[in-house]
C-alpha cells in the first residue's frame, strides 16, 4: 500500500495517476474528497481529514509501505516553520507505530545553504523530522517551480508581464511538476532503495526572468516582459492578497535566497534530472492555460 498526501494539489494528483496507471493500491489522505475525480474515488482508498492530524495519519498508515509526504502551503500560518513541522510531527510519530517502510519527501535544493531562505527553510526542517526517525528516507530536492507563473496568468494575458523580486539577469533553475511526480512516482514504486539521502529534480536549462520572458514571447507569439519588483513591493502585494506577515516575508526572504544563489552550488555539479525544459512547459502547459 502507498499513501499519498495532497491528493489534489498539482504534485500529488500527478504522482497519483501514475500509481493508478502501474495499478498499485493507493490510499489518500484529503481534507475534502469530493475535489478528488469520481473515477479516481473509486480507485483509491480515502482517508478524510489532515495529514496533521494523529488519528487520520495512524488510520492512514496502516499497513503502509511507502508514503509521498507533502506539507501545503499555508498563507494563513504566522510561523512558517512552526507551520510545517506541526503538521510533519504526528506523521513521524505514525510511521514508526505503522512500521512504514519508506518516505518521500517534497523539499527544495539548497539545503547546505546555511542561512535563512524564507519558505524554503522549513523544508529542510521537515527533512530533518524524518530523517531523526531512521526511516528510509529520500527527500526530492527542487528549484524554482515552473508553475509558480501560472499565479500571474491575469497579468501575463492583460498586460503582457510577469512580476517577481527576483533579479531580472540572474540564472534561475527551473523544474515542472510534472518531472516531480515522476521521480516521486519511479521512488514510491520501488520497494529496493534504502537510507536515507536526496534526490535533486531540475530542468534541463536555467533561465534569468528576462530569459524566461524572451522563451514565453516566442511560444505566445506575443511580447511578454518581466518586471523585478522591490521586496518592499512583493510583500506588500501578498500581503494585499490575504497572506499573513509572515508567510509574505518567508515568499520575501525565499527570493532574496535565491537571488543569493542559494541553488548554485548543487545545480553546477548535478546533471539534468528533469526532462521538461522550460520553452516546452510553456507550450504544454502555460499557453493553454492562458486560452482557457
Amino acid at each position: 500500500m502507498i499513501v499519498i498526501t495532497a491528493p489534489t494539489g498539482q504534485i500529488g494528483r500527478q504522482t497519483l495517476a501514475r500509481l493508478l496507471a502501474d495499478g498499485r493500491p493507493v490510499r489518500v489522505v484529503a481534507r475534502d474528497p469530493a475535489r478528488l475525480p469520481p473515477e479516481v474515488r473509486e480507485r483509491v482508498e480515502v482517508v478524510q481529514g489532515s495529514h496533521g492530524d494523529s488519528d487520520v495519519v495512524a488510520e492512514a498508515f496502516a499497513g503502509a509501505e511507502s508514503v509521498l509526504w507533502l506539507v501545503p502551503p499555508n498563507p494563513q500560518a504566522d510561523d512558517i516553520e512552526d507551520s510545517y513541522v506541526s503538521l510533519t510531527r504526528p506523521a513521524c510519530d505514525a510511521l514508526k507505530r505503522q512500521g512504514v517502510k519508506r518516505v518521500v519527501g517534497v523539499s527544495s535544493m539548497g539545503r547546505a545553504y546555511g542561512k535563512p531562505a524564507g519558505l524554503l527553510s522549513p523544508a529542510f526542517a521537515v527533512d530533518e523530522l524524518f530523517e531523526s526517525t531512521g526511516v528510509h528516507y529520500r527527500s526530492l530536492a527542487m528549484p524554482f517551480f515552473m508553475e509558480n507563473l501560472l499565479g500571474q496568468i491575469e497579468a501575463i494575458r492583460s498586460k503582457g508581464m510577469f512580476f517577481l523580486a527576483n533579479s531580472a539577469e540572474r540564472p534561475l533553475a527551473t523544474v515542472a511538476t510534472r518531472d516531480i511526480a515522476a521521480a516521486a512516482a519511479d521512488l514510491l514504486l520501488d520497494d529496493s532503495w534504502s537510507g536515507q539521502g536526496s534526490v535533486p529534480v531540475i530542468g534541463p536549462d536555467a533561465l534569468s526572468p528576462d530569459g524566461m520572458a524572451e522563451v514565453m514571447s516566442e511560444v505566445l507569439e506575443r511580447p511578454i516582459r518581466f518586471q523585478q519588483v522591490s521586496s518592499e513591493t512583493y510583500k506588500a502585494t501578498m500581503l494585499g492578497y490575504g497572506m499573513t506577515d509572515g508567510f509574505a516575508q518567508g515568499l520575501v526572504d525565499m527570493a532574496e535566497a535565491q537571488n543569493d544563489g542559494i541553488y548554485d552550488a548543487e545545480q553546477s555539479t548535478l546533471r539534468v534530472a528533469g526532462a521538461t525544459g522550460f520553452r516546452q512547459w510553456c507550450q504544454d502547459v502555460l499557453k493553454p492555460a492562458l486560452a482557457a
